[in-house]
């Protein structure tokens, strides 16, 4: 395969899954931001921002955090590369030049995404109400990975999709967490406390994961229960830990099928190998954020590497 097929390929799952966390954020801000803290009703949406990883392309551009400009960034916004708009567009345009590379089923997933996307872009923004935008992201993200799981060969093509899908869908846990925790808990006081419990379920509700939960843990929801779900169960489809046996499992599948393994192979195990070796203990030892935080650094370091092993040569 090219690697610039490779690389569109690799492209649109992390576009769309992209995409889909910016909507889950999204969610985030709009559940916590009604839930009562110590002085009342406030308004996190400033904190999620930064969280997010886009504060300073929007405080460049808007210089003030207002909720109503916030949601417009992260889904409207053509300025800001992480908006739902320009990833949906992205991803669209990435399958269109690797058109051969997808099933039928693929493409009208994506151009359906599209084409919806400009009919919403067209509607008056105060028509639209948030949920109802994020729902429909949502939908649309597991449209077109329900095509590509029923539909492709599992082939290299398939390989470099669901790499894309599971660093990006780890870095967008890491940090969903992140906004919980760090940034949206008022004070460190407030650990343990009906505030801090409340904030976590949210976070699950946002995330889908709430009755899985439940299913997995029962009772009680605690932040060492949340850290083992999020973080460590490979039960749950979110977990970082799931995430990066997910990318393990398919860089092996390319040694295997091009006869030889890259720095790449090397990086994902180690990365597993350091979640493997985690404890929920181990985790609040070094602090949730100062572990949150370097995952992300790391799984950032890994998309480096199986860019340079795999996406920028001439020929896989």
């Amino acid at each position: 395969m090219l690697s610039r097929t490779a690389d569109n390929l690799y492209w649109i799952a992390r576009y769309m899954e992209r995409a889909e966390t910016s909507a889950r954020l999204l969610e985030v801000g709009a559940r916590i931001s009604l839930l009562p803290s110590a002085s009342g009703y406030r308004n996190d949406w400033d904190s999620l921002l930064r969280a997010s990883g886009n504060a300073s392309g929007y405080m460049a551009k808007y210089g003030v955090a207002e909720q109503h400009l916030i949601e417009s960034f992260l889904f409207f916004d053509r300025d800001n590369p992480n908006s739902v708009a320009s990833c949906i567009t992205a991803a669209r345009e990435s399958g269109r030049i690797v058109r051969t590379a997808l099933t039928t089923q693929v493409w009208d997933a994506l151009n359906t995404a599209f084409q919806e996307l400009r009919q919403i872009e067209a509607q008056p923004r105060e028509t639209q109400e948030l949920s109802r935008l994020t729902d429909w992201v949502m939908r649309h993200a597991a449209m077109v990975r329900g095509a590509i799981d029923a539909t492709l060969l599992r082939n290299d093509g398939y390989n470099f999709l669901n790499i894309g899908y599971y660093l990006e869908r780890a870095d967008a846990t890491a940090r969903l967490m992140d906004v919980k925790y760090y940034v949206l808990l008022p004070r460190a006081d407030y650990v343990g406390s009906g505030l801090d419990n409340d904030q976590w379920s949210m976070l699950l509700r946002a995330l889908s994961a709430h009755r899985a939960f439940h299913w997995a843990y029962g009772g009680e929801i605690t932040a060492a229960k949340i850290a083992h779900f999020l973080i460590l169960n490979p039960q749950c489809p979110r977990a970082l830990i799931t995430c990066v046996a997910g990318m393990h499992n398919h860089l092996g599948r390319l040694a295997k099928l091009y006869g030889r393994a890259t720095p790449a192979q090397d990086a994902v195990s180690a990365l597993l190998a350091g979640l493997e070796a985690q404890t929920p203990e181990t985790i609040f030892d070094e602090g949730l954020h100062e572990f949150l935080s370097r995952f992300i650094r790391e799984a950032a370091g890994l998309g480096a590497i199986i860019h340079d092993s795999y996406l920028s040569g001439d020929m896989l």
